[in-house]
């Protein structure tokens, strides 16, 4: 088999750049050597960074079966999500879930979430300090924290409410950092040394966030038939073709999921978002215009298709993926792919990051460019910030109208600035790639408009 040119460095040393800097890491390996190359070449099981659209096309409509992806999921998510989320699962055993787990995602439940997600920005940024300038992601994590905890569990107060929004921002906090994230990387690194060591304090906290969540699903069992809109409320009453429900353990798996990646994606994507529209003034002026263009009672659905809006959040993730690969697949046959011939056990990991760098795609990538998003559609080969094929992200619908949401109605309110103008780049956060801790914006006021953006 020849595989695409690579470094000849061990995998583990690839791997660990990949973790310190994984932007830099896949810039350096595509200016080399192009659309598709190979780390570790020398192992048992190769794997193969693909970034031109035609490979992405072939992989993501190719037969599902042919790959394992929960499997190679396993070694970095495992210990993050549990074994059975949806992340972790292969086969039928992922479509059944995913079958389940897709309707809270689409059609009029949204609507219930638009005015959820307005009331707690609303609340959120009336707290936001005026003239001082504070870390913009951590403010934005509150909003959407509380945002996915109220749409998963229903929950807004109480003692389990507040346990849990404490213990899931300590929770990635304790793998945020490269030298912690290392850990989900190399396993050999996972070793509880009591409380104080960093995988005893990631031990402990998963424990104290499995207690609350059992027992939120025992006592929601207690209450099945009340009228509630929540997705934890959805799941214990959906079935599968066999009438089986999903059980406690498959429940806490697929909701830490859901919280997990539900706040800490979104909290990057608006983050970034943020920064990019009060970067470039022409951004902001024309993003401001449009929004105030609406009326004052305003439906949800229809901020979620202001096209500008849209826009400027397309380019957000484009520039600013949070994860810089979709999900791998394992090969279980052989595959050709672009003219390569790759055996079983090759890891194939189509790459968001490079695919969206690409200057054929892209012209002057690293611009923040909404107009680009007007002038054109992108396949979802081209443009893939939620993944693709079998393995796209079931939130994606949710996601993207929390994030328009959310950035409508925070602009639409206050007066923003960056009180430095500076460039800053993406930075490991556990899995993911994330705006620097340390990117301020400031209040310089309310706006002055006579219309504020309401719902109803």
């Amino acid at each position: 088999m020849k595989l695409p040119d690579g470094p000849q460095s061990p995998l583990w040393l690839e791997t660990l750049q990949f973790v310190f800097r994984p932007v830099e890491f896949l810039e350096a390996r595509a200016l080399r050597y192009g659309d598709a190359f190979t780390i570790g070449s020398q192992s048992n099981s190769p794997v193969v960074y693909l970034s031109h659209p035609q490979a992405l096309k072939e992989i993501f409509t190719a037969d599902p079966n042919l790959f394992d992806s929960g499997c190679g999921n396993k070694l970095l998510l495992e210990p993050l999500f549990g074994e059975h989320s949806l992340l972790m699962l292969d086969g039928e055993r992922h479509q059944r879930h995913r079958r389940l787990l897709m309707p809270p995602f689409h059609g009029q439940r949204m609507r219930t979430y638009g005015q959820l997600i307005h009331d707690i920005t609303t609340q959120a940024i009336d707290q936001w300090p005026i003239g001082q300038p504070f870390p913009i992601r951590l403010f934005i994590q509150e909003i959407a924290l509380r945002s996915i905890l109220q749409a998963v569990f229903g929950l807004h107060q109480g003692n389990r409410y507040a346990l849990l929004r404490q213990l899931l921002s300590s929770y990635l906090d304790s793998i945020a950092s490269p030298i912690t994230a290392a850990q989900l990387y190399f396993p050999d690194l996972q070793r509880d040394l009591g409380s104080w060591s960093p995988w005893g304090q990631f031990v402990r906290l998963r424990k104290q966030i499995d207690e609350l969540l059992y027992s939120e699903i025992e006592e929601r069992r207690q209450s099945i038939g009340e009228e509630r809109a929540d997705i934890l409320s959805l799941l214990l009453i959906t079935r599968d073709e066999a009438s089986q429900p999903l059980t406690n353990a498959e429940l806490r798996d697929q909701l830490l999921t859901l919280l997990i990646a539900g706040y800490e994606t979104s909290a990057s994507a608006l983050t970034w978002a943020l920064y990019g529209i009060h970067y470039l003034p022409e951004v902001k002026s024309k993003l401001l215009d449009e929004i105030d263009a609406n009326s004052l009672d305003t439906d949800p659905s229809a901020i979620a298709k202001l096209p500008y809006l849209t826009a400027v959040c397309s380019e957000t993730l484009r520039l600013y993926p949070v994860v810089v690969a979709t999900s791998n697949r394992i090969l279980k046959a052989p595959l050709q792919i672009m003219g390569y011939q790759f055996e079983p056990d090759t890891v194939l990991m189509p790459c968001i990051y490079l695919t969206h760098q690409r200057e054929d795609l892209y012209p002057d990538p690293k611009s923040f460019n909404p107009e680009r998003f007007l002038d054109r559609q992108f396949s979802p080969y081209e443009y893939l910030p939620f993944g693709g094929g079998s393995r796209a992200c079931i939130g994606m619908a949710f996601a993207q109208f929390e994030m328009k949401l959310v950035l409508a109605t925070i602009l639409s309110r206050l007066e923003l600035a960056l009180p430095v103008r500076r460039a800053v780049k993406p930075i490991r956060r556990g899995p993911t790639v994330a705006p620097p801790a340390d990117l301020q914006l400031v209040v310089t006021g309310q706006r002055q408009r006579q219309k504020v953006l309401t719902f109803v």
